[in-house]
């Protein structure tokens, strides 16, 4: 009898610590039409950033995003954060306000690159337009799902360019970390996709 009593809680600790050790998977789930149509969008805002990114580089030689980090830094090029999104704190309401936030701040990014260039204008417009698109998205599905704030976010505070090679340098730098964020936007929305 005691042998089988502690099978038992012996059994039952070993279930316990593998229940522990499996990674969470999202307690909701967002509807297809919704994971979709974000998709789509952020494969636009992607294409438009490579564009920015190879046109900086092919006209004005600023290849390696990595070579211009200091740079960065010493502009204050925001980085928006996802700590709601990563997959050991995945949280549908602190990922989608952390999205929604994210695509706001890249939106004051790219207005402050403004005047880049006149060739790289129409770009810049596309990219605007279409990350304002996929933001608008995610707040109206937080507004469905009611996890939307009275007030959406501001952009917060924007770096300054003063010079034609800051804004250069700083284009390369946010199409660089925008793709970033993108990448780690569609693990997380992957996440979230009905079984």
């Amino acid at each position: 009898m005691k042998l089988t009593a502690l099978q038992l809680l012996l059994w039952h600790s070993a279930l316990w610590l593998v229940q522990e050790a499996t990674p969470l998977r999202p307690t909701s789930s967002l509807p297809q039409s919704f994971l979709l149509k974000c998709l789509e969008q952020m494969r636009k805002v992607q294409a438009d950033g490579t564009v920015l990114q190879e046109r900086l580089c092919a006209t004005h030689k600023l290849c390696h995003p990595e070579e211009l980090v200091l740079l960065g830094h010493a502009l204050g090029i925001p980085q928006p954060p996802l700590s709601s999104c990563s997959s050991q704190a995945l949280q549908l309401t602190g990922c989608l306000h952390q999205l929604h936030s994210g695509l706001v701040l890249y939106q004051g990014l790219l207005q402050a690159l403004a005047g880049i260039t006149p060739e790289l204008a129409p770009t810049l417009d596309m990219l605007q337009l279409d990350i304002s698109d996929f933001a608008f998205n995610i707040w109206q599905q937080m507004e469905e799902l009611g996890l939307a704030q009275a007030v959406p976010p501001s952009q917060g505070t924007t770096p300054t360019f003063t010079s034609a090679f800051q804004r250069r340098a700083g284009g390369v730098l946010v199409a660089s970390s925008l793709q970033s964020f993108l990448e780690l936007a569609y693990r997380a929305l992957r996440c979230f996709a009905k079984p």
